[in-house]
């Protein structure tokens, strides 16, 4: 097949494309011929399509997300905010940690293991990207229900990928969530957190400043793996010659990535780089156009240069990939040569591909040939924008109406064989079996990790500085209400996060979606971004990046509304920090927060195959003065739990099987009280000698508390049921293992 030049889309104005297969709309093919003022070459062409792509443009979703800028809150700790790779906050002591979440949810029910490792690679390469050194990992993970054959095909695989690349790298995997609902049966949601730590004045930024300097692309070398990933696209479309389709989903290799942190963090370092991009989605075409749109726009790329493991490659398919563990660096050329070899040291291959030019065009040749002009912006920048119909469901009114009849338990017998049946159900159950795959402590400064409230890292061995991070979504209060549904995912993720002793400073979120091109979906959508962006605006927490995830439906089932919301604090002394699980006998458990009788979106109701009928609303002037309460009480806690997912039937259980030392509670209308999931509270355990000052926080923070119990013994005794750890453990700890062992 012969070369698509510039000069021969010229000279054959009406030479027919590919660009419906590709993704395109009539109309968005129009108009990047408007921008050419010509039609575009083959490889201009693939390059538009996948950044233009939904995954890379946000087409759909710009319009709203741009409430997190203009609603945002005045925040000292942002050091860097949306629009690069990830965010920046300072945490103190010339720290700053970047954070960011991602999806990978379509590859990973492809291809589970790839999909899934890949995932991780991808958001840990940003994080890189920033200059920071990748500490830790998390994975909020949905699935369709436990006992689904499809979901016993993606689960173990998407499971092993998880761990597996993130073992090889040597991060600890410090919390997450595994969430399962009908709704997510064909569309596994894998999404991926990573953070990661750099003195101030180590930031980088993907810009391509300073004509002459260099483009230098290293790493891994370039596969036919993720040819347009983002897009699933396969080779055909350029060359229906090649007998079949190259994988759309990416092949990771951990040890490649693991040289390849070491090499950039050396380089980095050396402060040998003016600015630097990692290959993922949309692999050269967005490295490239971003960088050049970013800094003074001008960028010429020789394209033979990029080194292959598949020489049969076209240059579409060059430009398309997304093959893993590569990086784009501009390098001045008096630093090429420590640049190179650094390189050379960790055994990275390095190649020169091109320079940054006066210019305003990204030009890309192959074996002399010009095969791209193209204004960098109009690629990486200035695609797309949808403002879609947005209308709301008629199912939300219909819910709000409806009767909900949940059968509670009354007799001791019927609350026993209750709290049974909820921590034995797969989104309650312990997910051992799921995190004994996972390295939770290597590198050695995990504090805290999953089944905790929120994983926690020591960023600093002598002052003991530390942050902790937690991922939290109730995808059924989404449904119910969007707008409240996001502030209460904001809420918990916060409490969850001072409920271990930090201070909440910012957030990143992953936002999951059905299609956006129907109506009632947007409506969810829109919402939600509008709950998040004015939660955070109350809470005076920033949204410092995060990610859309839309066609997550088959057929005409979406998923559930998932919003998974990551808040990142700060802790002073990790060495402080509140552990959920009880340490001793004789301590009094206190509950802070009211409950009331609302079971809708509870993991009760579900068991009964009910979702309710009205969300919780959200009281975050409440949940701010509770994160203060958490704070200033810190030393006065010798345990804490969260009550959320399970209500506090989950939270007591959990709290005592952690170190095995029973409780004896006494509770008031005990049903509601157990499997209630109302906001806004947490199960704390203190000395009987610190009554009086529980007391006055309470009294101080206008939050009621209340002494439910003590702790010791070796069973768990609610008012006349008694369970035995025993029991509780086996009930608790055999349902995955049943499952998928």
């Amino acid at each position: 097949m012969s070369l698509d030049t510039v000069t021969n889309a010229q000279n054959n104005p009406d030479a027919s494309q590919p660009w419906a297969e590709l993704g395109l709309k009539e109309d968005e093919y129009a108009r990047i011929k408007n921008i050419l003022g010509r039609r575009p070459t083959s490889s201009e062409l693939a390059m538009y399509s996948v950044m233009w792509s939904e995954h890379c443009s946000y087409k759909s979703s710009k319009v709203h997300l741009k409430q997190f800028g203009e609603k945002a809150p005045k925040s000292d700790a942002l050091l860097v905010g949306i629009g690069e790779n990830a965010g920046v906050v300072d945490i103190g002591q010339n720290y700053a940690v970047t954070f960011k979440i991602e999806s990978h949810n379509h590859p990973s029910f492809v291809e589970p293991y790839q999909g899934a490792a890949t995932g991780v690679g991808g958001i840990v390469r940003d994080i890189l990207t920033m200059g920071a050194r990748p500490i830790a990992v998390m994975d909020p993970l949905r699935f369709g229900l436990a006992d689904a054959e499809d979901t016993r095909r993606v689960l173990p695989g998407i499971i092993a990928g998880v761990g597996g690349y993130g073992n090889c790298l040597g991060l600890p995997n410090i919390g997450g969530e595994v969430v399962f609902d009908e709704t997510y049966a064909g569309n596994p949601l894998v999404n991926a957190l990573c953070v990661g730590v750099m003195k101030h004045e180590d930031i980088k930024l993907a810009k391509a400043h300073g004509a002459g300097n260099l483009v230098v692309l290293f790493g891994a070398k370039t596969g036919g793996d993720g040819i347009g990933g983002v897009s699933v696209l396969a080779s055909e479309t350029f060359n229906a010659a090649k007998p079949t389709k190259r994988p759309s989903v990416q092949v990771g290799d951990p040890f490649a990535e693991k040289v390849l942190i070491e090499c950039c963090l050396e380089i980095f370092h050396a402060d040998l780089v003016v600015g630097i991009q990692d290959l993922g989605g949309a692999g050269l075409s967005c490295a490239t156009s971003e960088l050049a749109s970013a800094g003074s726009g001008g960028m010429e790329i020789e394209l033979e240069k990029v080194p292959l493991r598949d020489p049969s490659l076209s240059p579409e398919e060059i430009l398309m990939s997304e093959s893993q563990e590569r990086m784009c660096a501009i390098v001045e050329p008096k630093h090429i040569k420590q640049f190179m070899a650094i390189c050379k040291k960790w055994d990275v291959t390095a190649t020169v591909i091109g320079e940054v030019t006066e210019g305003e065009r990204l030009h890309i040749s192959f074996n002399g040939e010009l095969i791209v002009d193209v204004p960098p912006r109009t690629v990486a920048h200035d695609g797309p924008v949808y403002n879609r119909p947005i209308a709301k469901p008629a199912y939300v009114e219909e819910r709000a109406k409806a009767v909900i009849n949940i059968p509670m338990p009354t007799s001791a017998e019927d609350v026993k064989a209750a709290i049974l049946k909820l921590i034995a159900s797969p989104n309650i159950a312990d997910k051992s079996w799921v995190t004994s795959q996972y390295d939770k402590y290597v590198q050695g400064n995990s504090v805290l990790a999953q089944p905790e409230d929120s994983g926690m890292i020591r960023i600093d061995e002598k002052t003991n500085l530390g942050v902790a991070i937690s991922t939290d979504a109730n995808a059924r209060w989404s449904y119910l209400d969007p707008y409240e549904g996001a502030k209460l995912a904001l809420a918990e993720s916060m409490r969850n996060i001072a409920t271990t002793g930090a201070k909440p400073l910012a957030v990143t979120n992953c936002l999951n979606f059905g299609s956006p091109e129907d109506p009632g979906v947007m409506w969810q959508f829109a919402e939600t971004v509008r709950g998040l962006a004015d939660a955070c605006l109350e809470l005076g927490l920033p949204v410092t990046g995060g990610n859309v995830s839309f066609y997550n439906q088959t057929g005409s089932v979406a998923i559930l509304p998932t919003p998974v919301i990551g808040v990142l604090g700060v802790i002073q002394d990790v060495r402080k920090r509140t552990p959920m699980g009880i340490n001793k006998s004789g301590s009094d458990l206190w509950l802070i927060g009211d409950v009331d009788s609302n079971m809708s979106g509870s993991e009760w109701a579900y068991l009964h195959g009910e979702i309710g009928n009205l969300s919780p609303k959200s009281d975050l002037a409440k949940e701010a003065r509770l994160v203060d309460l958490l704070l200033e009480g810190q030393e006065i806690f010798e345990a804490a739990h969260d009550v959320s997912n399970g209500g506090l039937a989950a939270t007591l259980v959990e709290t005592v099987l952690k170190n095995k030392i029973g409780a004896s509670v006494t509770l008031s209308d005990v049903a509601v009280a157990l499997f209630s999931e109302t906001p806004g509270r947490v199960l704390v355990a203190i000395d009987p000698n610190h009554t009086n000052e529980m007391v006055a926080l309470a009294g101080k923070y206008q939050i009621a508390v209340n002494k439910i119990g003590t702790t010791g013994g070796d069973k768990l005794m609610i008012n006349d049921t008694k369970l035995s750890i025993t029991e509780l453990s086996k009930a608790h700890t055999e349902t995955f293992p049943k499952l998928f062992g």
